[in-house]
């Protein structure tokens, strides 16, 4: 986290990576016509008008109380303050009359964004003597909450059709073949979770930090994320109707969704090919393709551990997942798979190079020390690791329910990254986590063996 030694060279930095944050959301609301801002295109979630005012009721009720300022409209300030997580009772059931109006929201916008700008910015404000502030920690929240809600928003707008989306081309095929699948042994050795608390400049989120140390025993792991062309051999023989591959939980869920293959996979119109890949299409963001063999797989923790089952492997731990992906021969670990460059577009899919996924080859410059290729973008990988604290977590203060608040046993580390994924949070200790039964981001997985 950073320090208030260091505040005076990162605060001007900050402030314009907040802006540039910005503009990248701004941008992401120029694809909706008007009428999409009230569709509501994940069944689980808030209807498209409640993230454009989101982002900054977020922000305002974030930093305007240590900054002074004066709310002008704290009912808007309630309304867009929290989202809905996919785990619960029932589905909303709010209609798109009882939102507010695009001109409202954009004007609430408008004016929450400048009070915070000027705020900010006044030279010798009040920003330079609130602790939270001036040490980066509120500004770095703000910051990659919006850069989340990038993600969230991509998978959100995925899921709403391409007749109601603006501006940009139908993507192309991609037939390239998929890599043999192989397994990469990874000798034992330590995997290091989190990072100390107090003594690093770098910001993180309450549950990165802590340290927990695991002595890992040799295994070995899938080099590639499992992709569409093996996860299609689980699909052809049967794996959605047999029960034996599936917890009873996960089962029910199957049975009751009716599902029977990824959800972005569609049922190729009018092929006549006996090809099995030929019989799927693949749902990207503005169309569709026949189904890419190289590409990762996308599905939810319970068909990536079904799968596991069926090829008599298993997901990996958090533990082993980072043992992989950091560690070395030699004991040492990296703070990238491939070393200590920052990320670049070479290493990997990620920081919104792309809409949709890439082969799980394109990046041999991002392979680990054990050759275990595309751990960092291209799609967040699911461990069987339930999300939990580190060795003395402490809540944020000022967003105690941040993590604490998925410490329930119903959500699973995810590790890596998307195409859709900032930089920023390519950092080693951050974790990701989701349900198991959601099968709307951008998930993939690989396979280990013990």
């Amino acid at each position: 986290m950073a320090t208030s030694r260091t505040a005076p060279q990162l605060h001007p930095a900050l402030l314009t990576r907040l802006q540039e944050a910005r503009a990248r959301t701004d941008s992401l609301f120029t694809l909706l016509p008007p009428n999409s801002f009230y569709e509501r295109p994940v069944p689980e979630r808030h209807r498209l008008i409640f993230y454009l005012g989101h982002l900054e009721a977020f922000d305002w009720n974030l930093l305007a109380p240590a900054l002074g300022l004066q709310s002008h409209d704290p009912e808007f300030n309630k309304l867009f303050a929290f989202g809905i997580d996919p785990v619960g009772e029932g589905l909303p059931t709010d209609m798109p009359e009882d939102w507010p109006s695009i001109v409202r929201v954009e004007t609430y916008n408008w004016r929450l964004r400048t009070q915070l700008s000027d705020a900010l910015r006044a030279p010798g404000g009040r920003a330079a003597n609130v602790p939270e502030i001036a040490d980066g920690t509120l500004l770095h929240v703000a910051l990659e909450h919006r850069l989340m809600h990038a993600e969230t928003l991509a998978y959100l707008l995925h899921n709403l059709p391409v007749d109601k989306k603006l501006g940009k081309s139908r993507p192309l095929p991609d037939s390239r073949p998929a890599p043999h699948p192989r397994q990469v042994t990874v000798p034992a050795g330590v995997a290091t979770l989190g990072m100390p608390r107090g003594s690093s400049h770098e910001f993180g989120w309450d549950n990165e930090f802590g340290v927990e140390q695991v002595r890992v025993p040799a295994f070995s792991i899938g080099a590639f994320p499992v992709t569409n062309a093996e996860y299609l051999k689980f699909v052809q023989a049967g794996g959605y109707q047999a029960a034996f591959y599936w917890t009873p939980e996960d089962w029910a869920w199957i049975e009751s969704e009716k599902r029977e293959h990824p959800h972005f996979w569609v049922p190729a119109v009018n092929s006549s090919s006996t090809d099995p890949a030929a019989q799927w299409d693949l749902r990207l963001m503005f169309g569709s393709i026949p189904l890419p063999p190289s590409w990762p797989v996308y599905v939810t923790h319970a068909e990536a551990s079904a799968y596991a089952r069926w090829a008599g492997k298993k997901l990996p731990k958090e533990a082993q997942w980072h043992r992989a992906a950091y560690g070395a021969p030699d004991g040492s670990e990296r703070a990238y798979p491939w070393g200590a460059a920052s990320p670049s577009p070479r290493h990997g899919n990620f920081h919104f190079e792309r809409w949709d996924a890439t082969a799980v080859d394109s990046h041999p410059d991002g392979a680990s020390a054990f050759g275990v290729h595309d751990l960092l973008g291209n799609g967040w990988e699911w461990t069987s690791t339930p999300f939990g604290p580190l060795p003395g977590f402490q809540p944020f203060s000022f967003y105690p329910g941040y993590s604490a608040n998925f410490f329930d046993g119903k959500h699973f580390v995810m590790k890596g990254g998307s195409p859709r994924t900032d930089a920023c949070m390519l950092r080693r200790p951050f974790r990701n986590w989701f349900q198991p039964h959601y099968p709307h981001v951008y998930a993939s997985f690989r396979c280990v063996e013990e």
